[in-house]
C-alpha cells in the first residue's frame, strides 16, 4: 500500500493512493484529519510474507493510519519468515497517528517488522506499536519462535529514535525473566514528538502502571514502554493514554 495525502483548504484530501494484493485500506469519515483504516484480507502474516506499506503526509495535513483489528503473526514453515515493512514521512506543519492495533504472535511464529518515520522541521506524530504473546485467553499460555522489531524515527534524516528488540526460541520462558520482561505477555513501545511532548510527560507517567515507563529524549520528543500480564490489560492501561493524546480522537474500531 501507498498513500499521500494533501490540503486542500482546510481538509485532508488522498493525493495518490495504490493498493495490491492483501493489502487495502479504507476510509471512514473522521471529525480530524483523514482516517485510513488498514486491512489484511489474507488474515495474517506467516513465513514467506511481506508487506510492504508507505504512506507521506503532506505540508499542512493530519493522517490517522490504523487496523481494523488485530495483526496475526501465525505459525511458519522452518526457515521462513514474515516480513513487514512500513515507510512513513511528514512533511512540515503536519502531523501523523500510527496506531495499528495489536500483533499477535501465535505460537511457532517468525516475524520480522522495520518500520522507519521521517519528520521533517515542525512535523508531529504518535507512533505507537503494541504485541501480544499468544492467546491466553485460548489456553495458548507458551509461545515460541522468533520476532525482530525495529522503529527508526529521524528528523530531517537525523536520528531520533532507534528502538530495536528481538525474542527467539522460547519467547514466553524469556519473558518470565525479571530483567527482560517479568512474566508480561503484552508490551507497547510509544513515540510521541510534537511541541508539548514536555508537558505531556507527567500526565502520561500519571497513567502508567510499575510496569510501565515515560522519558524525554529531546524537549519535544517522549517515548513510553509499557508490560502488561495480558493483552486485555495492555489495553486497558493503553486506552486512556491514546484518549489522553489523541483528545478524544481514537478511531473507532479501537474500541469494537
Amino acid at each position: 500500500m501507498r498513500l499521500s495525502t494533501k490540503a486542500q483548504g482546510s481538509k485532508t484530501m488522498i493525493d495518490r493512493l495504490y493498493q495490491q494484493g492483501a493489502s487495502k485500506v479504507v476510509f471512514p469519515r473522521s471529525p480530524k484529519g483523514l482516517t485510513g483504516v488498514m486491512l489484511n484480507t489474507s488474515g495474517g502474516v506467516t513465513g514467506g510474507d511481506c508487506f510492504d506499506n508507505s504512506a507521506h503526509v503532506g505540508a499542512g495535513t493530519h493522517l490517522c493510519l490504523t487496523t481494523q483489528a488485530c495483526e496475526r503473526a501465525y505459525r511458519a514453515s522452518t526457515g521462513q519468515i514474515g516480513h513487514i515493512r512500513t515507510k512513513l514521512t511528514v512533511a512540515e506543519d503536519a502531523s501523523l497517528w500510527w496506531l495499528p492495533q495489536e500483533t499477535l504472535l501465535f505460537d511457532g511464529c517468525a516475524l520480522e517488522r522495520r518500520l522507519t518515520c521521517d519528520l521533517a522541521p515542525g512535523a508531529r506524530a504518535l507512533i505507537v506499536e503494541p504485541v501480544c504473546f499468544g492467546r491466553i485467553a485460548m489456553g495458548e499460555t507458551r509461545v515460541t519462535g522468533q520476532i525482530a522489531d525495529k522503529i527508526a524515527v529521524t528528523r530531517a534524516g537525523r536520528p531520533l529514535v532507534h528502538d530495536a528488540w528481538g525474542l527467539r526460541g522460547d519467547m514466553t520462558a524469556q519473558l518470565t525473566r525479571t530483567a527482560i520482561g517479568g512474566g508480561a505477555a503484552a508490551m507497547v513501545s510509544l513515540t510521541y514528538v510534537a511541541p508539548d511532548a514536555e508537558v505531556q510527560l507527567a500526565p502520561l507517567r500519571a497513567l502508567l502502571p510499575e510496569t510501565g515507563g515515560a522519558s524525554m529524549i529531546a524537549s519535544d520528543a517522549l517515548v513510553l514502554r509499557l508490560l502488561a500480564p495480558t493483552g486485555f490489560d495492555l489495553r486497558a492501561t493503553l486506552l486512556p493514554i491514546l484518549d489522553h493524546l489523541t483528545d478524544g480522537h481514537l478511531p473507532l474500531c479501537w474500541r469494537l
